[in-house]
C-alpha cells in the first residue's frame, strides 16, 4: 500500500506540477492586493479538490456506464500525461487557449477558471486520479490514503501560491524551468507505463 501511494504522490505532483503554479499566479495576480490573492489561492485550491474527489468516488462508474474499460483508460490517460511530459521538456508552457487567457482577463475571479480548471485539475491529473483509483483494491484505508495525497498535492499547490513572491525570487527563471524540465522526463516515464500496464491489461499479457 505505501508503494501504491508513494507512485500515486509522484506522479500527482509532477502532473500538477505545484511549483509552477508560482509564477502562474505571480502573473495573473500582479498587482491585486494581499487580499484578493489569499482569497483567489484558497477558492481554487477548494474547488480543485472537489474536483478530484468527484472523479476519485464516482469516475470509475461513470467510464464504466461509457462502457470504456480502465484498460483503455489507462492507455488514453498515459498517452494524454506522455504529451504534457513533451510540453513540459521542450518548455511550451502554454496550458490555455488564447480564447480561454482574454476571458481570464475580463473576468476578476480567477479561482475556478483557470486556476481550478485546468492548471491544478486539468485533463492530466483527472486522468491520474481515474486510473489509480480505478486500479486500487477496495480497501478504505487504501482510499483515504489517495485521498490524503490528493489533499497533500493540492495544498502544495496553495502553499506555493501564496509563497508566489518568495518562490520567483528563489528559484528565478532559470531555476523553475530545470524543475520544470526534470519533472518532465521523470513524468514521460511514468506515463509509458501507465501505456505498458493498460495494453498488458487489455490483451491479458499479465
Amino acid at each position: 500500500m505505501l508503494d501504491q501511494l508513494a507512485k500515486f504522490l509522484v506522479v500527482l505532483f509532477v502532473v500538477v506540477d505545484p511549483p509552477s503554479m508560482a509564477p502562474l499566479f505571480a502573473t495573473m495576480t500582479d498587482g491585486a492586493s494581499a487580499g484578493y490573492r489569499r482569497r483567489m489561492a484558497i477558492k481554487s485550491s477548494l474547488v480543485a479538490f472537489s474536483i478530484f474527489v468527484a472523479f476519485a468516488l464516482g469516475g470509475s462508474r461513470f467510464i464504466a456506464a461509457m462502457g470504456i474499460s480502465i484498460d483503455a483508460f489507462r492507455i488514453g490517460g498515459g498517452l494524454m500525461l506522455f504529451l504534457i511530459a513533451l510540453d513540459m521538456v521542450f518548455a511550451r508552457e502554454e496550458r490555455t487557449t488564447p480564447a480561454e487567457n482574454a476571458e481570464t482577463r475580463r473576468r476578476a475571479d480567477i479561482s475556478v477558471f483557470p486556476l481550478a480548471f485546468p492548471l491544478i485539475s486539468g485533463p492530466g491529473s483527472i486522468a491520474t486520479v481515474l486510473l489509480t483509483f480505478g486500479a486500487a483494491r477496495v480497501e478504505p484505508l487504501l482510499y483515504l490514503g489517495l485521498l490524503a495525497v490528493i489533499a497533500l498535492v493540492v495544498a502544495l499547490s496553495l502553499a506555493c501560491m501564496l509563497a508566489a513572491p518568495l518562490v520567483m525570487r528563489v528559484l528565478g527563471v532559470t531555476g523553475a524551468n530545470v524543475v520544470a524540465r526534470v519533472a518532465g522526463v521523470v513524468l514521460a516515464a511514468l506515463a509509458v507505463q501507465f501505456v505498458i500496464d493498460g495494453l498488458k491489461g487489455a490483451f491479458g499479457l499479465g
